[in-house]
């Protein structure tokens, strides 16, 4: 006899077949709503998100590895895995981190501020007067600049550093429950009561629901980053102008295409300053493609993300766009989970 998991992944349907909630289902069901609703009123989709995307991990990687032990076995297996790939990726930012910081290294961060000290002096000799006299000349000057910068806003990079802390706390927060949301409930107390079945059943399909826009989120970064590599290795080098740290450029695209809008905001922004270091009409440039490519990206994520869950494409923007306007920009990105949740539940209640 074999057990199988209450998981769910990408071969399920689109649509959940009609199951009528009964008592507990519909208490669960609002419980749920309040939950996600809270979520983005207290400002925790930070800790939304690495949890639900720790749990699916856990639930997948389960699932994978049930195939050939037995399902407590590959419960503990998926466990350490994840822990051993956390642990990976805390030493590889460090690394990276050190890298980046060190002197010895050709592309480290002295060499790219003596890369911008020696673009500061180009622009100065493209720019109108009215820009460069507020330019600093020397790069002491910009240094000093940037002190005084740092003295004027001190209260404000405080407050930077602890909303930092305060994200990188959510994001070990998010992990840690994840975890144990995964491992502890297939046997949690009192798992055959009606409500602890029902609320399990809305965590699969916020879960599934979770799963399918990342994936689809995953596709737009894939876009996103062959749009912008064309233009980067291949527009700019037949012009004759190829960008310095053009394979860096393309490789944060990527990672940071992988969240929804800030990514792109901050790939745009580290290529348009590239190019700026380059030429001010060379930037123009590139602030035009970027827009473009991004204009028509905006409507692709609709029309990708609302194929994924079966919903169409104005409904996901009409949305996105109510969610932006009620709780800002974490409002935008939970939009596509929660209209996705919300549409699977009201399919498997027979509502649509």
């Amino acid at each position: 006899m074999t057990m199988k998991l209450p998981l769910s992944g990408p071969k399920e349907p689109a649509e959940p077949p009609i199951v009528p909630p009964d008592r507990a289902g519909k208490v669960a069901l609002a419980m749920m709503a309040a939950a996600l609703l809270l979520v983005l009123l207290l400002r925790l989709f930070l800790v939304l998100v690495i949890g639900l995307a720790t749990y699916a991990l856990h639930r997948g990687l389960t699932r994978v590895l049930a195939r050939w032990v037995s399902v407590k076995a590959a419960r503990r297996v998926a466990l350490g895995i994840l822990l051993l790939l956390f642990a990976a990726a805390g030493v590889a930012i460090a690394s990276a981190t050190s890298h980046v910081t060190s002197s010895s290294t050709d592309d480290g961060l002295p060499r790219f501020m003596h890369f911008m000290a020696d673009s500061l002096e180009r622009l100065r000799s493209t720019l109108p007067p009215w820009i460069t006299e507020h330019l600093p000349e020397t790069p002491a000057d910009l240094q000093a600049a940037g002190a005084g910068w740092l003295r004027e806003h001190a209260s404000a990079v405080q407050v930077m550093g602890y909303h930092t802390l305060r994200a990188l706390a959510y994001v070990l927060a998010g992990i840690v429950i994840g975890l144990l949301a995964s491992v502890q409930a297939p046997g949690w107390p009192r798992g055959d009561r009606p409500f602890a079945a029902a609320w399990r059943d809305r965590l699969a399909q916020l879960e599934e629901a979770f799963v399918r826009v990342a994936a689809a989120q995953l596709r737009i970064a894939l876009l996103n980053t062959v749009f912008t590599a064309i233009y980067l290795l291949a527009v700019l080098p037949a012009l004759g102008h190829p960008l310095p740290f053009r394979g860096t450029l393309v490789a944060l695209t990527f990672v940071a295409g992988l969240l929804p809008i800030v990514g792109n905001l901050v790939s745009n922004t580290a290529i348009v300053l590239t190019s700026l270091s380059v030429a001010p009409w060379l930037a123009l440039l590139s602030l035009g493609y970027l827009i473009a490519i991004h204009k028509l990206e905006y409507f692709l994520n609709a029309h990708i993300v609302g194929e994924r869950i079966s919903v169409p494409s104005y409904e996901l923007l009409a949305a996105m766009l109510v969610f932006e306007a009620a709780f800002g920009l974490p409002g935008l990105v939970a939009a596509p989970i929660y209209y996705a949740w919300a549409t699977r539940e009201l399919r498997r209640c027979g509502a649509i």
